[in-house]
């Protein structure tokens, strides 16, 4: 099971369920940060839960942060590309693929990219960092760029802002408050914690986010946080969602008998809550 049971912050009677409409479901996976191993556990977890289930038109859903921190981004991106050609998939940028990106024009960015997983990225292109890191910031930064495939750069550039399935909006960071949802800022949409995780108040639609790690599902009112801490915690969750029904699926880092670390794959219903930690 997915962690202990925390009490549901129930919505208002007035307020309907949110509810996708007949015959589509979404499988909205939280931030993956580089753990492949993690990935491919919770998409075989996904086909298993799907072949339970009536035919529907499916939706996949990663809400950003695919990079970063943990040891394989580029490997991440490939898998990520590969999925899209098979499936139906929508990619939301994060806060570090705008770092990511970032960095590689100005390179103001590129220590701070460096400190908050970004070494781990480059590591994963095949890059000798620890060389790198002894030249110029300007070196290093136009010897990197020229050294990422173009493909996956442009992969990242076409990640989407938010995404809105029936009641739903999916989104990296969050909602600002008060701001209709075609006016919300791409920095508040790949950024925001405050005064978003805060609010009680309705949005245009149930929220689904990730960017701020929790160690169980963080579901309130008016939105749900799936960033379970892939890198930090060694667990990357889903959540199933059809009709008004939601159910959570997860793959955790488990020690096997040698000591060393294995992806297992999980699931629990929808019904747990998280404290937000603030986690960059």
């Amino acid at each position: 099971m997915l962690g202990k049971i925390f009490n549901i912050f129930a919505p208002s009677k007035a307020a309907p369920e949110p509810s996708l409409p007949a015959g589509e479901r979404v499988y909205a996976i939280g931030d993956i940060h580089g753990r492949l191993d993690l990935f491919e556990a919770l998409l075989s977890r996904i086909e298993a839960d799907e072949a339970t289930r009536p035919a529907a038109r499916t939706t996949i859903v990663l809400l950003g942060d695919l990079i970063d921190r943990g040891p394989h981004s580029a490997q991440v991106i490939a898998r990520a590309r590969q999925l899209a050609r098979d499936r139906t998939v929508e990619i939301l940028s994060g806060n570090h693929e705008e770092m990511f990106l970032t960095c590689l024009t100005d390179a103001q960015a590129m220590p701070s990219f460096l400190k908050f997983g970004g070494l781990e990225t480059f590591q994963s292109y095949g890059l000798d960092m620890d060389a790198l890191l002894e030249r110029p910031v300007e070196e290093l930064q136009a010897h990197i760029a020229a050294r990422l495939p173009v493909e996956d750069l442009d992969f990242v550039r076409s990640f989407k802002k938010l995404v809105r399935i029936g009641d739903y909006v999916f989104v990296h960071a969050g909602l600002r408050p008060g701001v209709p949802l075609a006016m919300q800022l791409l920095s508040d949409c790949r950024w925001i914690r405050e005064p978003f995780l805060s609010h009680s108040g309705a949005f245009e639609g149930f929220v689904v986010h990730g960017h701020t790690i929790t160690q169980e599902p963080d579901l309130r009112s008016n939105r749900l946080g799936i960033d379970t801490g892939a890198y930090l915690h060694g667990c990357l969750t889903a959540i199933g969602i059809e009709g008004t029904n939601r159910w959570f699926l997860s793959a955790r880092e488990e020690a096997n008998d040698s000591g060393t670390q294995e992806a297992s794959p999980t699931t629990a219903q929808a019904n747990t809550a998280g404290t937000p930690a603030q986690v960059a």
